[in-house]
């Protein structure tokens, strides 16, 4: 049931949502309904600024009893369930990480040349003179 609802608001979002605050790139990683049907947390992933962001979840908010009743009718389901949408930053954390390790794997490999260029101690690590 899960599924199906993520798609229809998915499809809602793509094709019909017509509020002007939702702005960005929206897409909708999961639903968790409750177990009576009467709740859905909605996960959303917006890319864009955090006034787009605020905005969009704005936007979202006012369509909520709208997609409700779209929802209700395309599922057929004698109790639609009240929208809550959350955000979910999976999307842009794993963008980020991923431009984390381009970098690691873009950078010239300094980590092999570090012991060699590291000045050689007269010391042994407990203080005393190596001999």
């Amino acid at each position: 049931m899960a599924e199906a609802v993520r798609e229809e608001v998915a499809t809602f979002l793509a094709e019909s949502a017509k509020d002007p605050r939702i702005v960005g790139f929206v897409t909708v990683t999961g639903v968790e309904i409750t177990p009576d049907l009467r709740h859905a947390k909605v996960f959303v992933s917006v890319m864009g600024s955090e006034a787009e962001k605020k905005a969009t979840f704005e936007g979202l908010d006012s369509t909520a009893s709208h997609l409700r009743a779209r929802v209700g009718r395309s599922l057929r389901l004698r109790v639609a369930p009240e929208f809550q949408f959350r955000e979910d930053d999976s999307i842009a954390r794993a963008a980020r990480i991923e431009s984390l390790l381009a970098g690691i794997r873009d950078a010239p490999s300094s980590g092999a040349g570090r012991a060699a260029d590291a000045p050689a101690s007269s010391e042994a690590g407990d203080g005393r003179p190596t001999e």
